[in-house]
């Protein structure tokens, strides 16, 4: 069968891609800018890529007339703090085109909406599943609540918030009952879904087998960690206070933890049903969904992230306009340097931020993150999902990929902190030499002005990068 993997190189589409082909689907891999999507060679075979963005109808001529089935897996919740109707419009195109070609059938993945009153975040999810309901097709809703895998927000955030805060200070959502499922568990339901006519025209809650309260997840994490740590609710605590706590501690951005602390304040517990027994899913509980996340993490084994995804950082632009690097009214430090082994070179560049760190002086690069995370920008929370693996669109640190080819021994990185202007950081193996060039392309007084400022740290930290990746 040929099917359309929406949003597939999101955190959930990566995983599901492979299981799709496994299953012997041709996938075609439905992305905005094919720039940030690399298809695993192993696939390559079994995939076509093709761009689409839902919200320009011109575009979806792109789109294969003879698709069987359908993902639908795009979500806008930190793209804007407007996403509402960005999402009821990008749900309607995707439903009128898939009326038009004939596809049978299209799974959608969204959230547990059960209580009457919901957040704009849910409530969106609900309109979105009410509109792809009315197409001309069988049609199947799969209800997720916190989905607890490597990579995945949810986990992340329990991660960040656990592992760097002794003492939580948590506001009063900590209280309200959620029911988290593995991510394991939500993709088996999600391939095994496609195509079956028992779960055609329904929506189904799924779930993991525990409910319980944030604190509970909290402190659950802490007990699979060998971790002591206590959890203080604070009743004052508002949402925007909420908001900016876990903007602060954790990887998120500030869209995302706006929508994410308003959608905690309502309760996310299933409506039981007999979908696992239907497929043949026996969910996880939430220490076993912990135990296999802790082996992917510590096996560098972590398929996608949503740090990744264009979301988590400060633009959503398309690679190709950021691709070539401005000359023309930008500063530029050039240095190069030999090098004595051209694989260990390109091996230390290729592992360069995150746990690796920047080779030299990194508490300055610390110092600059938390500045730009003072100031609302990304910071150096996001790290980076692979230790030396890179891939276009990935992020490392406040720096998003945006050209990586490691036999040509090309890196061009694209900065997402806050900047009064553009800046590109690129490495380049010419010959025996690694180049090392950063541009910054100002925007008016204020950014010549900053370049001036910082041009003193230049000396010191480009120099010695590039002294110790040429080492």
């Amino acid at each position: 069968m040929k099917v359309l993997l929406t949003g597939a190189n999101g955190y959930i589409g990566q995983r599901l891609l492979p299981l799709l082909v496994e299953a012997g689907h041709h996938v075609v891999c439905s992305v905005r800018d094919r720039n940030r999507f690399a298809v695993p060679k192993s696939l390559q075979s079994s995939t076509t890529v093709i761009e689409v963005d839902y919200l320009k109808p011109e575009t979806l001529s792109s789109i294969p007339i003879d698709i069987d089935g359908a993902y639908y897996l795009i979500h806008s919740l930190s793209a804007s703090l407007d996403f509402t109707e960005m999402e009821a419009a990008s749900a309607r195109q995707f439903r009128d085109y898939m009326s038009r070609v004939g596809v049978r059938h299209v799974v959608y993945l969204t959230g547990i909406v059960n209580q009457d009153t919901l957040s704009d975040h849910l409530a969106s999810r609900k309109a979105v599943e009410v509109i792809l309901s009315e197409g001309d097709y069988a049609f199947t809703a799969l209800r997720a609540g916190i989905i607890i895998g490597s990579g995945s927000a949810s986990f992340e955030i329990i991660r960040d918030l656990v592992e760097k805060l002794p003492v939580l200070i948590t506001p009063k959502w900590v209280t309200t009952l959620c029911q988290p499922i593995g991510i394991r568990d939500v993709l088996a339901y999600l391939q095994r879904s496609l195509f079956d006519e028992r779960v055609y025209n329904e929506a189904f809650d799924i779930y993991g087998p525990d409910v319980m309260t944030y604190r509970d997840v909290l402190m659950g994490y802490a007990k699979a960690r060998g971790l002591r740590r206590w959890c203080i609710s604070v009743p004052v605590m508002t949402p925007r206070l909420s908001s900016y706590w876990l903007f602060f501690v954790t990887s998120t951005t500030y869209n995302l933890a706006v929508n994410l602390v308003n959608s905690m304040h309502v309760k996310v517990v299933a409506k039981p049903n007999n979908l696992g027994e239907l497929l043949g899913v026996q969910p996880m509980d939430y220490p076993t969904m912990l135990a296999k996340t802790f082996v992917k993490i510590k096996q560098n084994a972590v398929v996608s992230s949503w740090k990744d995804s264009m979301v988590s950082g400060r633009y959503d632009f398309d690679i190709e306009d950021f691709l070539h690097v401005p000359s023309y009214g930008c500063f530029t430090d050039h240095r190069h340097r030999p090098f004595a082994d051209r694989a260990t070179t390109i091996r230390r560049v290729w592992s360069i931020g995150g746990a690796t760190g920047w080779y030299y002086a990194t508490w300055l690069w610390k110092i600059r993150g938390y500045l730009d995370k003072l100031v609302g920008g990304v910071g150096l929370r996001r790290g980076r999902t692979h230790l030396d693996h890179i891939d276009v669109g990935d992020a490392v640190d406040f720096w998003r990929v945006i050209h990586a080819d490691r036999e040509e021994g090309r890196l061009l990185l694209l900065a997402e902190m806050r900047l009064p202007g553009d800046a590109w950081l690129e490495f380049t193996v010419v010959d025996d030499e690694l180049h090392q060039t950063a541009t910054f392309r100002p925007r008016g007084v204020w950014g010549r002005l900053y370049w001036y400022a910082v041009l003193p740290f230049h000396g010191l930290i480009f120099s010695g990068m590039l002294r110790e990746l040429a080492r």
